[in-house]
């Protein structure tokens, strides 16, 4: 694959220190709702996805605005570092960690401040209504 970023798709960031991670930021054209159990968390017609390929084909990330999302989320002390989005935060309910975010991201990740991440694994996600 060329470093070229001239070569990459229209919308496709690319890690300036590795050609070969790289990802696309997509706004989603459906409602996503996000459940935890039975309860509601999020609702949003705003959220975007995020593909990546990195060390591997990661699966996409589904990202909703902060003013989408009802549930309190507390956020704790851990973050990481990703040389594409930059700093996460870890955010819990109820104890229970369920988010991270990208506040702190770096300006080609931009569109990622004031946006959430769930877990797959701990909440349900539905798409369209």
């Amino acid at each position: 694959m060329s470093t070229d970023t001239a070569t990459l798709p229209e919308g496709v960031i690319r890690n300036p220190g590795n050609a070969n991670h790289f990802m696309a930021l997509n706004p989603i054209p459906r409602t996503i709702k996000v459940f935890h159990g039975e309860p509601l968390l999020a609702r949003s017609a705003r959220a975007i996805r995020v593909m990546e390929t990195g060390k591997s084909v990661y699966d996409p990330v589904i990202y909703i605005p902060l003013a989408d999302i009802w549930a309190p989320l507390e956020e704790v002390e851990r973050t990481t570092h990703c040389p594409l989005k930059g700093d996460a935060s870890y955010f819990t309910l109820d104890g229970e960690e369920l988010a991270w975010g990208y506040d702190k991201a770096l300006e080609f990740a931009a569109a990622l401040k004031g946006h959430r991440a769930f877990w797959p694994d701990k909440v349900r996600v539905v798409e369209g209504d």
